[in-house]
């Protein structure tokens, strides 16, 4: 799969849809999460696609959360990017707010990891490290099981996502901290351009 646009073209799309620190923070961490599943999982030649799909999966959400993923496909389409990745893009909402399934591998990682990010995210707020970098599975695991933490994260979203793929939850959850410990600097750093 290559590319229809260039990761700069992508990022100056997202942010022309997308102000919110928070919003541009999570659109980075996606993007790296799935750059590390790339090259995790044998598609290392894939990895800017992998990444600018996980870029711009939420290019709709801030500006029009009644009809995320449904809006996604002409915000993308303005922008030049092309159906495939329009696709992959809308899957992760795939029974949640759009019929548009997950099909490729990639597009059943952007759908698993997209809100275990925001969960793990927040998890590490709560570390005294405020880092990804110390988490253990187990902690994460805590977290999960109480339903009134990051209560916007869809515990069942997560664990469909795990049974996609094939994975158990504790695998889905090791390889996302694995994931976002490989990009949480470069985001850090992303981010204090944002006073973030």
């Amino acid at each position: 799969m290559v590319s229809s646009i260039t990761r700069e073209k992508a990022f100056a799309l997202l942010q022309e849809y997308n102000k919110e620190a928070f919003h541009i923070q999570h659109a980075l961490t996606v993007e790296g999460v799935m750059r590390w599943f790339a090259k995790e999982l044998g598609y290392g030649e894939e990895e800017e696609y992998w990444g600018i799909v996980g870029l711009l999966h939420d290019i709709d959400f801030e500006l029009y959360p009644e009809q995320h993923c449904t809006k996604a496909p002409e915000l993308l389409k303005n922008g030049g990017v092309d159906d495939s990745m329009i696709h992959a893009v809308c899957s992760h909402g795939y029974g949640i707010c759009c019929d548009v399934a997950p099909e490729h591998e990639m597009e059943k990682v952007l759908f698993a990891v997209d809100e275990l990010t925001g969960l793990v995210g927040a998890a590490a707020k709560m570390r005294p490290s405020k880092s990804v970098m110390d988490m253990e599975v187990s902690s994460l695991k805590k977290k999960f099981k109480d339903k009134k933490f990051a209560a916007g994260c869809s515990r069942d979203v997560i664990k469909t996502g795990a049974e996609r793929l094939g994975w158990t939850l504790e695998e889905l959850m090791e390889k996302t901290i694995m994931a976002m410990r490989s990009c949480e600097a470069q985001i850090a750093e992303a981010m204090a351009v944002f006073g973030q």
